[in-house]
């Protein structure tokens, strides 16, 4: 969006990485399998509609962070490395963009470097807000989404067979 003065500029907003999106596409998908099942990257690709090159540089990214588990070889593929009810949409989000921070002021999470903070109004507001997001992003876990997406995706179905009929 422009003003009059030419200072402003098209804005996307705050917005997860597309990569990290893909993340948690990947996670919710391999969450939806029974436990230790491995899947090939491109079946992964062609049930997350991720290109494959992409997927795997975002697979790799999950492997380094200990989410997800690479086997080679036949009868290979990934896998996830912890429990689905034991990993937060937080810690997908955290890492693929790494640390939550809503604002620089906020530093390492509570501030402190902030030379602004013991006056500053809009303080206490990056403090609430980032601990309202990381609460909220923290408390689902990977398995909860996997089994809301299966339900929602039966409910789907379901809705589609009853639009035929």
């Amino acid at each position: 969006m422009e003003d009059t003065t030419g200072c402003f500029q098209s804005i996307l907003g705050m917005q997860i990485t597309r990569a990290t999106d893909y993340a948690v596409r990947v996670m919710v998908q391999l969450a939806s399998l029974p436990e230790g099942q491995k899947v090939q990257l491109n079946t992964l690709a062609e049930a997350t509609a991720v290109r494959q090159t992409f997927l795997s540089k975002i697979l790799q990214r999950l492997v380094h962070q200990g989410l997800v588990t690479s086997h080679r070889g036949t009868g290979g593929g990934f896998c996830l490395k912890v429990l689905p009810a034991e990993v937060t949409l937080l810690q997908v989000i955290e890492a693929m963009e790494g640390p939550t921070q809503l604002n620089v002021c906020l530093g390492n999470g509570n501030g402190s470097s902030c030379e602004r903070r013991s006056w500053c109004g809009v303080h206490p507001v990056w403090r609430n807000a980032q601990s309202s997001l990381t609460q909220v992003l923290g408390s689902v876990s990977i398995a909860q989404l996997a089994e809301e997406t299966a339900a929602n995706l039966g409910n789907s179905l379901r809705l589609g067979h009853e639009l035929r009929n």
